[in-house]
């Protein structure tokens, strides 16, 4: 019997479990994240995916679980963005980073424990990854990329990248090598509690011209610190954005600055086309 008629055999009310389908993946000799797809191409929704339906169709789950997001950064934003990435079931994540964490980080990072102190954060956030969504195939790059062509590397096989830098010494790098690659990508900062998001085509300029990251070693954020909330929100608006892009639909914001102290949130068209 075909893996999608078994999977029909079993489901009960249009849905089946993680559990049935692990077995069924065993029995096809695919994995689980190729179960769960197939699963969602013949209407029935894997049951870790219930709650995104009141949002995200059948085929939209089918296309997030073959989706590949690049994430550079899995600090305070990355490790937060990769959290709600898993959970939705983006069936893919490449995730670099060559820090380790440091006690200092405690304070915001999803991944930062007692714990995890001292280890990678690439590392470390495979190690999550297999705890929140063994269907989630996570690569970890436990090294930094230090030119255009290191990123390059990471890009062939992704639909997208994810701008989860600190500070601005390396992000104006990593935007032109997306831009390169024709690829979307999602960026974002804070600085105490404000913070910004914004969503960059291949042809556009975008944020970073703004915040002077082609003039300036020092960013902001090492001035006024980095909260957790801030970070919980910059990030929010990351998967989101991210998630629309991977599912093809319209893009709810392009750039969005917000600032907690004060509940603002103000969308902006910081975009420039040649």
């Amino acid at each position: 019997m075909l893996l999608q008629e078994q999977i029909q055999a079993q489901a009960q009310q249009g849905h089946i479990s993680d559990a049935a389908l692990a077995s069924l993946a065993a029995q096809a000799q695919c994995t689980l994240r190729q179960a769960q797809h197939a699963a969602c191409l013949c209407g029935v929704l894997p049951m870790r995916y219930a709650r995104n339906a009141g949002y995200f169709s059948c085929a939209e789950q089918a296309q997030l679980l073959a989706s590949h997001v690049l994430l550079v950064g899995l600090g305070g934003l990355g490790g937060t963005v990769l959290e709600q990435l898993a959970r939705a079931g983006v069936g893919f994540i490449t995730g670099i980073d060559g820090d380790s964490f440091e006690e200092s980080n405690c304070n915001r990072q999803l991944l930062a424990c007692t714990a995890s102190l001292g280890h990678n954060k690439a590392c470390t956030a495979a190690e999550r990854v297999q705890h929140i969504n063994p269907a989630c195939e996570f690569m970890a790059v436990p090294h930094f990329c230090h030119t255009a062509d290191d990123f390059a590397a990471y890009m062939g096989k992704a639909n997208l990248v994810v701008d989860a830098l600190g500070g601005l010494k390396h992000r104006l790098m990593l935007h032109n090598a997306t831009a390169q690659a024709g690829l979307p990508m999602v960026s974002a900062g804070i600085a105490g509690f404000t913070g910004w998001c914004a969503v960059l085509l291949p042809q556009q300029a975008g944020v970073l011209k703004l915040l002077g990251a082609d003039k300036a070693d020092r960013s902001v954020e090492e001035t006024l610190g980095n909260l957790a909330p801030t970070a919980v929100v910059a990030a929010g608006l990351q998967a989101a954005a991210v998630l629309h892009l991977l599912t093809k639909r319209p893009v709810p914001h392009t750039t969005c600055f917000f600032d907690l102290a004060d509940g603002s949130f103000t969308q902006v068209d910081l975009t420039e086309k040649p």
